[in-house]
């Protein structure tokens, strides 16, 4: 008789690969296309390829044809699958080992400590960047400032106010601006949720961090209302979760002080 594979060995099987090891990595920072992680692993693209295939039939990775080129693809990591499964295997090894919950509370700054400036970028800042920022701003209090825009502004979608509504959070006071608004300012990261605004993404001074995370368009959802209601909570609550995930990484960046 064959022993059935243990699930948390296979899992921790594969990660404990330097090229899958990278690839997660890399993806746990932005959404990536493949050329895009071939020239930062500097990996041929067919291994590349290979081990994308692995990591997405583990449902450790995701993907999405590009908004902006359909031939374009971009791989996100299932971040939430991905903890599950690390918290799993670290508590049938031993309870001790059992991961803390991610969920952080709303933190106030300490004193003299400058806030993170993020941007939310997408093509008509009417649902996906609306509700970053919101979200965003009622997650992370006084410990950052946080705006959106958009390359071809129009107006905050009713339905993004209702999905955010749904998550305690009040983006109707908020408008549509045009990223030209913000030209000349610094910020700590630029973060794009539309493939089509990617390309477009003007430079900032201060080389800020360039993030993308890979969203569809609920606005072009068709159906009945309530299935277009739908499309925006989703896109809320998937924009919700990789806020509190992005709150971790910004816990550890250096305090910096609000003096020049």
């Amino acid at each position: 008789m064959t022993q059935a594979a243990d699930p948390h060995l296979e899992f921790l099987k594969l990660l404990a690969h330097d090229v899958r090891w990278a690839l997660v990595t890399a993806l746990a920072e932005s959404d990536r296309r493949v050329q895009e992680l071939v020239e930062q692993l500097r990996r041929p693209q067919n291994l590349i390829s290979y081990h994308l295939r692995l990591l997405r039939q583990g449902e450790i990775v995701h993907e999405r044809r590009s908004s902006a080129d359909g031939r374009d693809v971009y791989y996100s990591l299932n971040l939430a699958h991905l903890r599950h499964l690390y918290q799993e295997s670290g508590q049938a090894l031993h309870p001790a080992l059992a991961c803390a919950q991610a969920n952080l509370p709303q933190q106030e700054g300490e004193e003299g400590e400058r806030p993170f400036r993020i941007l939310f970028l997408c093509t008509h800042n009417s649902a996906r960047s609306q509700l970053a920022e919101g979200i965003m701003r009622t997650q992370g209090g006084s410990r950052v400032a946080v705006f959106s825009a958009g390359s071809e502004p129009a107006a905050v979608h009713p339905l993004a106010i209702r999905a955010a509504q749904a998550l305690n959070v009040d983006i109707s006071s908020q408008r549509a601006k045009h990223m030209d608004e913000f030209a000349g300012q610094q910020f700590d990261a630029i973060i794009t949720v539309c493939d089509k605004v990617r390309e477009a993404c003007p430079t900032f001074p201060g080389d800020p961090k360039q993030i993308h995370w890979s969203f569809a368009d609920p606005t072009a959802v068709t159906g009945s209302e309530a299935e277009k209601f739908q499309a925006f909570l989703q896109t809320a609550r998937d924009l919700s979760t990789r806020i509190s995930y992005l709150r971790l990484m910004l816990e550890r960046r250096p305090r910096q002080s609000s003096t020049p």
